[in-house]
């Protein structure tokens, strides 16, 4: 239970945090202080909790942990079910927070910081471009997670390597499609948004889903691992 209550807060830390910056303050930051948020809020909670539960706050890195015979079935459904509720909660937080600016916030037309693809998100790319780089950058950010944590990593550092690894993939992703590589994080807002952000979610649990199993698979088979 206690490793469960860790990945609820971890997930809770990320998307408030990070999905906060996005909807509070993203017009002053800009992309780069939007993706900084993402990876400094994942190196928190990695620094928080990573003693405890790993700090995976995401089902496609479970899942690549999974794959990879770090973990069985029943822990993985247990981290999947603490990751969702924390993000969902997270985002009923931040919508709260965020309606009570005094100018007024309208979520439907504002958004929560969601994911999305085509005409009026983003840069308007396309599903097939959308799809490709959620794979993608999942497959890089699973596999980053699992090389450093694994056999001969140095643990005292992988909170950062994986931040900063993150904050990467945002500065490419968050034209494309707000940058999901985490059905939980994008679980939550799309929720709370509804409309267009909650038919397009299954893109964002199925291809981060896909990019996870896949590092996973190339770490169970020690494609990835030193000799």
């Amino acid at each position: 239970m206690k490793t469960y209550i860790a990945e609820f807060i971890g997930t809770f830390i990320l998307v408030l945090f990070a999905c906060g910056t996005a909807v509070i303050a993203g017009s002053q930051v800009g992309v780069l202080g939007i993706a900084l948020a993402f990876g400094l809020a994942l190196i928190a909670a990695a620094y928080g909790i990573g003693a405890i539960s790993g700090c995976h706050i995401n089902p496609a890195v479970s899942l690549g942990v999974l794959v990879a015979g770090r973990m069985n079935a029943t822990q993985f459904a247990g981290y999947v079910v603490a990751q969702c509720l924390g993000a969902i909660v997270a985002a009923y937080v931040l919508a709260h927070i965020a309606s009570g600016a005094i100018a007024g916030y309208d979520i439907a037309s504002s958004g929560l910081a969601h994911n999305g693809w085509g005409a009026g998100y983003g840069g308007g790319y396309g599903e097939g471009a959308a799809f490709l780089f959620e794979v993608v950058a999942t497959f890089i950010f699973v596999l980053v997670i699992l090389g450093a944590t694994g056999k001969g990593s140095h643990p005292a550092t992988a909170g950062l390597a994986i931040g900063l690894t993150l904050t990467v993939i945002h500065l490419v992703g968050i034209r494309i499609t707000g940058t999901s590589v985490n059905p939980a994080r994008s679980l939550g807002p799309a929720l709370v948004v509804g409309g267009q952000a909650l038919s397009q979610l299954w893109l964002f649990i199925v291809a981060p889903l896909l990019g996870g199993a896949a590092a996973g698979l190339l770490a169970r088979l020690e494609l990835t691992q030193p000799d």
